[in-house]
């Protein structure tokens, strides 16, 4: 039966009494998670040395953690939902703390491989509960911000990732890099059981154990595609049969949902505009942030010849301009004066401008980077929060879970396709400016196998005008992502409100309207007119969204 109102009334109208205080041991448990997906690249020597891994050694370290994550990612947040959102907090931060332990005392390769498989099922849980805490313990006016929070700390830990682990291996052995997420994930658990409410959805219908399974396979099966293609080529067996495998999952899985009554996740959530306008962008976000990031920590290396370490420190700046940007409040200031459609619009245009910037003034030197940089920080900072928020609600309160699952699960397809795709554009060029290069396996590979001086600087010029080309794909791709998101939303915008006055004039919906804003299908899903709810459990069974006290 539908909680009693008593049972789901443990917040005001203003959100959890200790919200702030929620918010920020989420966004420390979430850090940890994203550090994670990048700070492994800078202990590569070590690892190579140490365990005598070999470079498919390497790269399964590497790939474990961010696969098992990604192909998770929706089944943990429908858990989070069903299960509790709390209670999946809980055990995602346990699962993340033991296998820190595990890696950080594995004695091989297979041990660490092992360790970060199991911590990327623990990643997915934190990444995809902490965004759901953060949409039920904040109403509709603080949410912006609070996403804006969230959205710094995702990201400070991806830029951060390689300047944390150059930090802690010039003082301290490799296996340090996971030791120090356990007191975070033990802070994380006592924290969490102490002051965040439980919230899950009460159905009377079984799981989605195959959807589950499906989205699982499926989606790992795409990722691995994405992460093989630069190193197997996207043509070979391998790969293309792996994406095929992947594609024809995902396809079973929406035909699947389709099919039952209890979907994991509602594919007529894509009939919304507003949901599929916040997709388009929230990908492209994620395409041009970590594709440019991946080119520019080469440039920073092989052409500009800094070490690990100082290439980290000069691309904290766009970090940092997210950070005070987003504290400061005014992505969440200028969605409430120009709308949500006109801010993502304004964010991907800085996005894009500040790659083309880093692609025209930063080939010879670092200060033409760093005016891209800076510009790229402005961009995210407005951009990646409204478009985490447009997503979030254009879904039913009740779906959170799943919502803040669709959310990851596109960053970590966007963060794929931005290494694959700028990484093959430069790639591409780099072939085609020094031919008798193409043999090599890297940029360090082809200048010792060049011939005298003059053939190094030819192919260092290759890739710095391969990185040119390459960053300038990836601004035109935001840049039409962004203006193409924002004109669905708008669109979504528009008809939300012709249906409104049509239901107003009418004293009841439109034909063919769309479904209610989000404010009131979070009212729906927390209060709910009572005949209302007797006819929708004749038809669809016992459901609702409770709220339980914090233990």
């Amino acid at each position: 039966m539908t909680a009693p109102a008593a049972e789901r009334n443990d917040l005001s109208p203003q959100g959890h009494p200790q919200r702030w205080l929620i918010l920020g041991v989420i966004c420390l448990a979430q850090l940890t998670v994203l550090l994670d997906n990048t700070v492994l690249n800078v202990a590569i020597p070590s690892l190579t040395t140490e365990l005598n891994a070999s470079t498919a050694d390497v790269q399964w370290m590497i790939n474990a953690y961010s696969l098992v994550q990604a192909g998770l990612l929706l089944t943990a947040g429908s858990s989070a939902d069903r299960y509790g959102r709390k209670k999946m907090l809980m055990v995602g931060l346990a699962l993340f703390g033991v296998g820190s332990l595990v890696a950080g005392l594995a004695q091989s390769s297979g041990q660490l491989i092992a360790a970060r498989a199991g911590m990327g099922i623990g990643g997915a849980l934190l990444l995809t509960t902490t965004l759901a805490v953060v949409v039920q313990i904040f109403d509709e006016t603080e949410r912006v911000k609070a996403i804006g929070i969230w959205s710094t700390v995702a990201s400070l830990g991806f830029a951060a990732g390689p300047l944390f682990g150059g930090f802690v291996l010039d003082h301290f052995w490799w296996g340090a890099i996971f030791l120090i997420n356990i007191p975070v994930a033990l802070i994380g658990l006592i924290a969490v059981a102490r002051l965040v409410p439980e919230s899950r959805v009460v159905q009377g219908d079984r799981p989605d154990l195959l959807g589950a399974l499906l989205s699982t396979i499926g989606m790992t099966a795409v990722v691995f595609a994405i992460i093989s293609g630069p190193e197997h080529g996207w043509t070979s067996g391998r790969v293309l049969l792996t994406a095929f495998v992947g594609a024809a999952v995902l396809t079973g899985f929406v035909l699947w949902e389709l099919h039952i009554p209890y979907p994991m996740l509602d594919m007529h959530f894509f009939r919304n505009q507003k949901f599929v306008g916040a997709v388009a962008g929230a990908l492209l976000v994620a395409f041009g942030m970590t594709g440019s990031l991946f080119l520019l920590t080469q440039h920073l290396q092989f052409v500009l010849g800094y070490g690990p370490l100082e290439a980290g420190l000069r691309t904290a700046p766009m970090a940092l301009t997210v950070v005070v940007l987003n504290l400061a409040g005014l992505g969440a200031r200028m969605v409430r004066k120009a709308g949500t459609p006109a801010v993502i619009a304004a964010g991907m245009s800085c996005l894009a401008a500040g790659l083309a910037a880093i692609a025209l003034l930063g080939r010879h030197g670092y200060g033409g980077m760093l005016l891209g940089l800076l510009v790229m920080g402005v961009g995210i900072a407005l951009a990646m929060p409204a478009m985490a928020n447009a997503i979030m609600s254009a879904i039913p309160p009740e779906k959170a879970g799943v919502g803040a699952g669709v959310n990851g699960t596109l960053a970590e397809f966007g963060n794929g396709l931005g290494v694959a795709v700028l990484g093959a554009v430069l790639n591409a060029r780099f072939s085609a400016l020094v031919p008798a290069a193409v043999g090599a396996t890297s940029l360090p590979a082809a200048l010792a196998a060049a011939d005298g001086p003059a053939a190094r600087e030819q192919i260092k010029d290759a890739f710095s005008s391969g990185l040119e080309v390459s960053q300038l794909a990836g601004a035109v791709a935001v840049l039409a992502g962004g203006l193409l998101a924002a004109l669905l939303l708008r669109r979504a915008e528009r008809l939300e409100a012709a249906a409104g006055v049509a239901g107003t004039a009418s004293g009841a919906p439109a034909a063919g309207a769309e479904s209610p804003a989000p404010a009131e299908q979070g009212v729906a899903a927390e209060q709910g007119d009572p005949s209302e709810q007797g006819d929708r459990l004749k038809k669809t069974g016992d459901r609702a969204d409770s709220t339980e006290p914090a233990a």
